[in-house]
């Protein structure tokens, strides 16, 4: 019996472990941004299986980078205490395993949105797996400027999401784009400012690594934030939504901007966190409106 029980929790923890490995908090950001997008992009219309095709393709296209993400800087996660507990860096899986997983869930996402939905949702995907692993990963040991780049992989599930449902990609989709991008920036940085330590520590060249005083990167959590706003009233002027959705995107960007400001004057820890968990409600506040608006 002892020996039954301890072969279910082994099972369990090695399922588990495989989730973790798809980085599910990333992957949730990346399915809801591309579903609500989806659910825009209707229209209206009672397709609403395309909603289940996004759903499912994201999550596992999301899953495939996440997990090759964490297969590439294993030796870098064992190095931090934020991930040192990760799968791969505490032993739980082995790499070859993590390999072989990422692999079958990458070609089920390929080939699930090749199948079932068309060309340009599967293009985008594909751009999405390749910038973010041949081109973020490695850049963010060589330059700061990796965020940037890392940021445009982050940005894409609403096209795909759009994708899917149209097959286009017209400036409806585009600005959503520009919202999520804008938005990564004081969200990435923010906890990069409260983690500077642990990615210095692991060799990572990030902004908040080299900016030791905060200077560069409370202006750049600043600007980011400033140019949001414009980003979040562009679906007004492209004519997806109305008035009532202008106004209360206002008051949403006076929260986040505010929670800028905190940082841009403390530069602590707790002014950080402040910024990361004001990042965490705002979007799926806005995308919420643009979907019920």
């Amino acid at each position: 019996m002892k020996y039954l029980t301890s072969l279910a929790l082994r099972h369990t923890s090695s399922f588990t472990d495989y989730i973790v490995l798809m980085k599910p908090e990333l992957t949730l950001l990346s399915v809801s941004t591309a579903v609500g997008s989806a659910y825009i992009a209707l229209q209206g219309s009672a397709h609403y299986v395309l909603l289940v095709h996004t759903l499912i393709g994201t999550i596992l296209i999301g899953g495939t980078a996440g997990t090759l993400n964490q297969y590439f800087e294993r030796r870098y996660d064992a190095m931090m205490k934020r991930t040192e507990r990760r799968p791969l860096p505490a032993g739980r899986i082995q790499p070859v395993d993590a390999l072989i997983f990422a692999v079958v869930i990458g070609i089920a996402g390929v080939t699930y949105l090749a199948l079932l939905t068309n060309w340009v949702a599967v293009t985008l995907s594909i751009i999405t797996l390749v910038s973010y692993l041949a081109l973020y990963t490695p850049l963010k040991r060589v330059t700061p400027f990796a965020t940037v780049v890392g940021g445009i992989p982050g940005a894409l599930p609403p096209l795909i999401g759009w994708a899917v449902v149209q097959g286009k990609l017209p400036l409806e989709a585009w600005s959503l784009f520009l919202i999520l991008f804008f938005w990564q920036m004081p969200h990435f940085l923010s906890l990069a400012w409260m983690f500077r330590n642990d990615y210095a520590r692991a060799g990572f060249r990030l902004l908040t690594v080299l900016d030791a005083d905060g200077t560069a990167t409370r202006l750049q959590i600043l600007v980011y934030a400033l140019a949001l706003i414009p980003a979040s009233l562009m679906p007004v002027f492209v004519g997806m939504t109305n008035t009532t959705y202008l106004i209360c995107a206002l008051f949403l960007n006076l929260g986040f901007l505010s929670a800028a400001i905190y940082f841009y004057r403390a530069r602590t820890n707790a002014a950080a966190h402040t910024l990361f968990y004001t990042s965490i409600c705002f979007l799926p506040a806005l995308f919420l409106l643009l979907m019920v608006l």
